[in-house]
């Protein structure tokens, strides 16, 4: 009986520690994967080293090509002054221009005999563009831009900044008719404006606003105030070759300046 019930008794023991094995938990809740479950190898998370494509041979070469161009230079228009060559000129600071020298003229009459100079700006007021004449007229246009001229202008649009030139030196006669004396154009002693350009942008001109408001009376204290240093003054009220224009020149008249 002792045998039989110590037989029985470790039957039972081995079948309580087998139930109890099967019911403890898996330590690993990770399912165990087999070789064959990923036959290519997965791909590696670590970046390139370089996100920028790789250039070709050919591409550098040509990117080189490019970089040492050389810049394209524009040649200098026929028959223009570079800016560096204007400076002083009739030795006068004041007026900046290049020197002529003698001018011939096409016509009996006409031409500078010696002092010819080429005038780009007076007294810092830019003419729009450079005019021949001689120094006497020269000097006659600086008496008047820096006392007639800025007296009339004053502050108004912060005053002159570039003066519009009709004409200059012209080898012609009175008005382009036929047979009529030399005009002082052809001599050197003349010029003519058709209007200011002020500093903030605006333009006083002679066709356009003589006789009409502030720019209008502006003009008529121009066309008096010329009336000394130049000894002729011819304004839009003068005749209809002077509608649109002053024409200012320096000759001389026995009963004094002719102002029209």
């Amino acid at each position: 009986m002792r045998r039989r019930a110590g037989a029985l008794g470790l039957a039972l023991a081995a079948l309580i520690a087998g139930a109890a094995a099967s019911q403890a938990p898996d330590r690993s809740l990770r399912p165990v994967l087999r070789e064959d479950t990923y036959p290519v190898a997965l791909p590696s998370l670590a970046p390139e080293r370089s996100l920028r494509p790789l250039l070709r041979q050919g591409d550098i070469t040509r990117n080189a090509a490019v970089s040492v161009r050389p810049a394209v230079v524009k040649p200098t228009p026929k028959g223009t002054v570079p800016q560096s060559s204007v400076g002083k000129v009739c030795r006068d600071r004041d007026l900046r221009g290049t020197v002529v020298g003698h001018v011939p003229g096409k016509l009996k009459g006409c031409g500078i005999a010696k002092d010819g100079i080429k005038l780009y700006s007076v007294s810092g007021v830019a003419f729009s563009q450079p005019a021949v004449m001689n120094c006497d007229t020269a000097r006659a246009i600086k008496s008047w831009v820096e006392g007639g001229m800025a007296r009339s202008v004053g502050r108004y649009g912060g005053g002159v900044e570039k003066i519009r030139v009709a004409a200059g030196y012209s080898c012609r006669t009175r008005n382009h008719k036929k047979g009529a004396k030399i005009s002082e154009h052809g001599k050197g002693n003349a010029i003519d404006f058709s209007g200011f350009i002020l500093a903030n942008g605006d333009e006083i001109s002679l066709l356009k606003d003589w006789g009409k408001g502030k720019k209008g009376r502006i003009l008529k204290d121009m066309h008096r105030s010329a009336c000394g240093p130049f000894g002729t003054v011819l304004g839009p009220e003068s005749d209809r070759y002077h509608k649109d224009h002053f024409h200012f020149d320096i000759a001389r008249h026995r009963g004094g300046p002719y102002c029209r």
